[in-house]
C-alpha cells in the first residue's frame, strides 16, 4: 500500500455519467479518493451517502471526492441516482488502479477466502502526492474522520 509522501499514481478511469477521469488534471485540489467494493450495498451505501453529506465541508477545504469500485459505469450511474451523489464514481473493472494504490488483496468471509477490494482512502494533495492513507476503514465513519482531519 502507498504511503504518506508518495508520488500517488495517475490514471483514467471511466466514470458514471459517461467521459473518464484523469487523476493528473486534478492537480491543483486536494482528491479524496476512496475505494470500495461495490454499488448499492449496505456498507458502501453509508460511505458514499456520508462523502455526499460532507461534500461541503470537504470543499471548503479545497478537497472533491472520487468513489472507485469495479462496478461498470451503468451500475454506478444507478447508485449516484439512487442516493443522489455528488461526486464521481469511476469504474475500475479490471482493479489496475486499485492494485496501484493498494487497495486490492485477499479478503475472508464466512471463512471463504478471495482477492477483492480493500476498504481504504487517500487524500491525495494538490501537488500529486499522498497526504493521508486510511486503511481498514469502517464505511460509516470515514467520510467525517476525513473531513476532521483535513479541517484540522
Amino acid at each position: 500500500m502507498l504511503t504518506e509522501g508518495d508520488l500517488a499514481p495517475d490514471f483514467e478511469l471511466a466514470t458514471d455519467g459517461g467521459g473518464s477521469t484523469q487523476l493528473s488534471d486534478l492537480l491543483g485540489k486536494r482528491v479524496v479518493l476512496y475505494f470500495y467494493p461495490k454499488d448499492d450495498t449496505s456498507g458502501c451505501t453509508k460511505q458514499a451517502c456520508g462523502f455526499r453529506d460532507y461534500q461541503a465541508g470537504l470543499a471548503e477545504q479545497n478537497a472533491i471526492v472520487i468513489g472507485v469500485s469495479p462496478d461498470g459505469v451503468a451500475s454506478h450511474d444507478r447508485f449516484r441516482d439512487k442516493y443522489d451523489l455528488n461526486f464521481p464514481l469511476l469504474s475500475d473493472p479490471d482493479h489496475a488502479v486499485a492494485e496501484a494504490y493498494g487497495a486490492w488483496g485477499k479478503k475472508k468471509m464466512y471463512g471463504r477466502e478471495y482477492e477483492g477490494i480493500l476498504r481504504s482512502t487517500f487524500v491525495i494533495d494538490a501537488e500529486g502526492r499522498i497526504e493521508k492513507v486510511y486503511s481498514k476503514v469502517k464505511a460509516v465513519d470515514n467520510p467525517r474522520q476525513v473531513l476532521e482531519d483535513l479541517s484540522s
